[in-house]
């Protein structure tokens, strides 16, 4: 039987845990069946991640690719979109954008790149080779999605796309899935489950960009300066990679790791967040984050380092504090004030999930890229003719 709805290829870097591809998730999972088929096409390669995906007749496909810009990549991008035929061709930051030339190439008709957060080694878009790379490729994309306000700006000046081919949409996170408990609820397996304890916590990759040294470092600074925190003040840090070791060492010189619980990765992130008092993103460069997003819905006050799009999405003072990236002291007084004043952080985690309710609704999110793509391609049935 022959399926007459169109596909989109969403290529990814590697389809692992992570924001951007939470996104990918969601989109395909909420977006009305009937619409779009979906593929995954993974430059390096695919995990079990891709299980979160609900719907069976996803196509995926892992390339293995080795590290740099490799150009065997291309007769290989080339073969598979005129294997599989997509209509369009998501790419997903710079790391895919590659893949927009043999999308071309292969006449694949809607050419579409998302631009989810700041590169490695520049998180405030002042790389010149960065801005160089994307107008390289520029000509070879129909349409930008920009995740944040301060992403769609960056195209538009620095690396000069035109305003009438971005367009920005911010994430919407599934508010019934991450909702606010009545009282902190009990995290599986954590040590912390006294409800006279206050958490503080945060949840994502331990690397680099994400700066988890930094949150253990505020940690170290709030408890030396407001000792009477030692009783009642806690830091649960979800999530693997490099910065996991550092962070505990940095705990462990300062006899503090029996305050503070470090599991590893996890799959049950809407449970932690319930068992949570404060959400933390000491980030060094985002684009739109899902967590804040989940940490929000979950009525949760948020502390975000001011970078990327996290003043658009935190409050200063409503939903929330923004405090400089790198800044453990900053940081430090941030988590005190909250940690010392818990009736108002209620409050603003109240405050966050309105705002949740209000403008970043998983339904508008899915609606705006389904625009986009019936857009593209009904433009581009337009053009040649069919």
């Amino acid at each position: 039987m022959n399926d007459d709805r169109p596909l989109v290829a969403h290529v990814v870097h590697r389809f692992d845990t992570g924001g951007l591809e939470n996104g990918v998730v969601n989109l395909i999972n909420h977006m009305p069946a009937n619409a779009y088929r979906h593929a995954v096409i993974a430059l390096t390669e695919i995990t079990d991640f891709r299980n979160r995906i609900q719907h069976p007749d996803v196509q995926f496909f892992a390339l293995n690719k080795q590290p740099g810009h490799v150009l065997w990549i291309y007769p290989q991008l080339y073969r598979l979109f005129r294997q599989i035929k997509p209509a369009i061709v998501h790419t997903r930051n710079l790391a895919t954008l590659e893949a927009a030339v043999p999308a071309w190439a292969a006449r694949v008709p809607a050419r579409i790149h998302g631009e989810h957060g700041r590169d490695v080694g520049d998180f405030d878009g002042t790389n010149k080779k960065c801005q160089w790379i994307r107008r390289i490729y520029s000509p070879f994309v129909k349409h930008y999605i920009a995740l944040s306000q301060d992403l769609a700006h960056y195209l538009n000046h620095p690396v000069g796309i035109g305003a009438k081919r971005v367009t920005q949409i911010y994430n919407g996170v599934d508010s019934a899935r991450f909702h606010p408990a009545t009282q902190r609820q009990d995290i599986p397996g954590s040590p912390f489950n006294d409800a006279g304890l206050w958490l503080v916590g945060t949840a994502g990759r331990m690397q680099t960009v994400k700066d988890q040294t930094n949150l253990a470092r505020a940690f170290v600074d709030a408890i030396h300066a407001e000792p009477s925190l030692r009783e009642c003040l806690r830091l649960v840090m979800i999530g693997d990679g490099p910065l996991r070791q550092k962070s505990i060492d940095i705990l462990e010189a300062a006899a503090l790791t029996g305050l503070t619980w470090l599991p590893g990765e996890r799959n049950d992130i809407p449970d932690i967040m319930r068992g949570l008092d404060c959400f933390v993103l000491p980030s060094l460069g985002e684009g739109i984050s899902n967590t804040i997003l989940e940490a929000m819905a979950s009525g949760l006050p948020v502390i975000a380092t001011a970078v990327g799009g996290n003043p658009e999405l935190v409050l200063e003072g409503r939903t929330g504090h923004l405090v400089p990236a790198g800044n453990p002291a900053a940081l430090a007084e941030a988590i005190i004030k909250l940690a010392q004043s818990r009736e108002k952080a209620r409050a603003m985690g109240q405050a966050g999930r309105q705002r949740i309710e209000t403008q970043f609704s998983m339904a508008a999110m899915v609606d705006s890229y389904q625009q986009i793509y019936d857009r593209m391609l009904g433009r581009m049935l337009r053009s040649t003719g069919k």
